[in-house]
Formats: structure tokens, C-alpha cells, sequence
């Protein structure tokens, strides 16, 4: 009812994954940055933290969204509790597409299955970009033993793929209790709350993106948005 009275196309601050509603605030640009890097310079595993709400999701749609119509293989895990065996199957299941799905019961036949779909698609010159969310949920260690396990199948002139771990910051802990797979990130981006005049700058950006011409909120609930969203 009230897209129709502030005439609006659709609810502004909904979870719309258009990339157009993309608002880059400072430290979600230089992130936004980061990350194309890795993925472009094929440097492997990178870390995405910041805590609840401050738009690690949208930001990792909005990064990939461009890459998947470019037809790069784009693999997201939204609930990374499995074990390493069904993490590793999951992830071969989704690049093998249209394939037989396999349902391995050792981590060692699920690696080589998603070893293989890795080398398929590097000899077509596309590297997969596999984004798991929410990895802070991930607390059998072997998962993560596992994932050090696949960064050391590289290409001799890069990384066959990029894995992109997000979460909140306690992430980084876990990382570093297992030193191998530390030695693998190459960078680590941080997602910090909007300041005042970025949330203000937000607020009217997607306004903006669905229609929005009239001004609907006052210079004092401007201020106090950010106070009580955080």
C-alpha cells in the first residue's frame, strides 16, 4: 500500500538484488575493489567480515551478478553447515550442472570430482568464482581442512578459481587457528557501519532506484535512522 502513495515502483529497502540498488558506501567500494582483483587476478581465497547487517550479501550479489552474465561459473553456499564431504559434492554438483549429480561418501572422491570439473572449465578459460556465506557457521574444522586442501590445486599461471569466504569477524579467528589455510588468503576485506552522511546518501539512493521523487523523510529522521539501525 504505501510503494502506491509515495509512488514507488517496489519496496525500497527490501532485499532486491538488483544491481542497480547497489549503494557503495567507502568501505563497500574498496571491498567491492578487492575482490574483483582477486577474481580477475586469480589470487585464490579472500575473506569478506563485518558484522550482522552491514551488507556482506548484497555486496557479494552485486559482485557477482556481472560475472554470471559474463556465463563465469558462480557457485554461493547459504548454509555452509555440512561436512567436508558434502560441502565438496555440493560445490562439484553445481558446476557440474546439468551432469549426474554424484553423492560421494569420501572427501578424497568428492575433491577429485570437483578437481576435475575445475580443470574442465580452465581449459575453456573460465574459472569458477565459489562464494560460501555466513563461514563463521562453520565449526568442524575438518570443513576448513578441507577447503586448504582444495586451494593447493592451482593452475601453474594462477588459481583455477576463486573461493571467497564471508562472515563476521570471528571468521578471521578461525582462519588463523589453522596456519595452512591462512597462508592462503591473500586479502581480507573488512565491512564497517555507513557514517551518517553515507546512510543519508543510502536512504536516497534507493529511493531513487525504485522511483522515488518526493522526499519522505525529515532532516531529524535522517539523523536518528542511523542511531537506531546502527
Amino acid at each position: 500500500m504505501y510503494e502506491g502513495h509515495w509512488r514507488l515502483k517496489r519496496p525500497p529497502f527490501g532485499s532486491d538484488r538488483n544491481i542497480e540498488s547497489f549503494f557503495p558506501a567507502n568501505t563497500h567500494h574498496d571491498a567491492m575493489l578487492k575482490l574483483r582483483y582477486l577474481i580477475e587476478h586469480r589470487r585464490g581465497l579472500g575473506l569478506l567480515v563485518g558484522a550482522t547487517g552491514v551488507g556482506k550479501t548484497r555486496l557479494l550479489d552485486a559482485l557477482v551478478q556481472p560475472y554470471q552474465q559474463a556465463s563465469i561459473p558462480v557457485v554461493t553456499v547459504h548454509y555452509p553447515m555440512m561436512t567436508s564431504v558434502e560441502l565438496l559434492t555440493y560445490v562439484g554438483n553445481k558446476l557440474a550442472g546439468d551432469a549426474v549429480e554424484s553423492r560421494a561418501t569420501h572427501v578424497d572422491v568428492a575433491l577429485a570430482r570437483l578437481e576435475y570439473w575445475l580443470r574442465k572449465m580452465a581449459s575453456q578459460n573460465r574459472f569458477p568464482i565459489i562464494v560460501i556465506d555466513d563461514a563463521q557457521a562453520i565449526t568442524d574444522k575438518s570443513v576448513l581442512q578441507s577447503l586448504q586442501l582444495l586451494m593447493n590445486y592451482q593452475h601453474t599461471d594462477g588459481m583455477e578459481f576463486t573461493l571467497i569466504l564471508a562472515g563476521h569477524p570471528e571468521l578471521v579467528a578461525s582462519v588463523k587457528r589453522l596456519p595452512q589455510l591462512e597462508d592462503r588468503v591473500s586479502m581480507t576485506c573488512v565491512l564497517q557501519p555507513m557514517s551518517l552522511a553515507e546512510t543519508k546518501a543510502y536512504i536516497g539512493h534507493r529511493l531513487h532506484a525504485v522511483g522515488g521523487t518526493r522526499q519522505i523523510f525529515s532532516a531529524a529522521a535522517m539523523t536518528v535512522i542511523p542511531e537506531l539501525s546502527g
